[in-house]
């Protein structure tokens, strides 16, 4: 059987080379591709995607899912990897999945999909607690089996109906099978990053509330105490650290600014 990665980048030269180091064993013997969908970057993304061997496509950004979609559309192995750019695949993940593009294990060969455990990296730190490890993403599925949800951000893959995935957990193979998330070196990065993502969260506040948001302290106060709380004490994020309460904290301000710019959107929009 053989594997096709893919991955969407922009301006991602100081994370991608890492990213593809993790996948070349998973292309040995010709069995392997690398799908790069680019959406214009001006560093040497695309130049250190293709000294991998990548084939590099080059598009206009359409949104996360359909931007991952199509490099769906393009792979031509009969399983799919999906990666973000920031990330890589973990030494014993990386033989889980040698094992199943051998297609000698009639279990995980008859699956349609792949949970994996995703380990974020949070100003350097592993983040363990919060909810946010163990982060399972399903991101291996036969070719034709799956596709990424039509959502704005926070975007997943959803299998055909009646196919079912398996948890690569619960597969032993005498450590952790994860996918390692170098999220965020800088708070920079993280604010940045909540800004736009809250600003797609409000789009799609907006759309389900069919364009009328009232201004609710609820949403925007309480809400983002409430998840603080949650988060930092009862899931005992305060266990990682300076690092944890940074990222609970501001992980509760991108809650307020999605509400907040729902609401300025909806005013816009009326």
């Amino acid at each position: 059987m053989t594997l096709s990665v893919v991955i969407i980048t922009h301006n991602e030269e100081a994370n991608l080379g890492r990213t593809l180091e993790s996948v070349m064993p998973l292309m040995r013997d010709g069995k392997g591709e690398i799908i790069v969908v680019d959406s214009g970057s001006t560093d040497r993304t695309v130049e250190i995607a293709k000294s991998f061997g990548a084939k590099v496509f080059v598009e206009e950004w359409k949104g996360y899912a359909a931007q991952k979609n199509s490099a769906i559309d393009k792979a031509s192995g009969d399983w799919i990897l999906s990666l973000d750019a920031d990330e890589e695949v973990g030494d014993v993940a990386r033989e889980f999945i040698l094992l199943v593009i051998s297609g000698s294990h009639d279990v995980l060969s008859h699956s349609a999909g792949f949970w994996f455990s995703r380990r974020n990296h949070f100003l350097g730190r592993w983040i363990r607690h919060g909810g946010f490890y163990h982060d399972d993403k399903l991101r291996m599925f036969k070719h034709g089996s799956g596709r990424f949800e039509d959502r704005a951000v926070h975007e997943d893959v959803r299998l055909q109906p009646g196919q079912h995935a398996y948890d690569a957990r619960h597969y032993d193979l005498g450590g952790r099978l994860d996918i390692i998330h170098h999220s965020y070196p800088t708070l920079t990065d993280y604010i940045d990053h909540m800004n736009r993502y809250s600003s797609l969260g409000a789009e799609m506040v907006v759309a389900k509330s069919n364009g009328k948001v009232r201004f609710s302290a609820i949403n925007i106060v309480l809400r983002p105490l409430a998840t603080f709380v949650y988060n930092y004490f009862f899931r005992l994020g305060f266990l990682d650290g300076r690092e944890g309460l940074l990222l609970h904290l501001y992980h509760a301000v991108y809650v307020s600014w999605k509400y907040a710019k729902a609401w300025e959107l909806s005013r816009k929009q009326s």
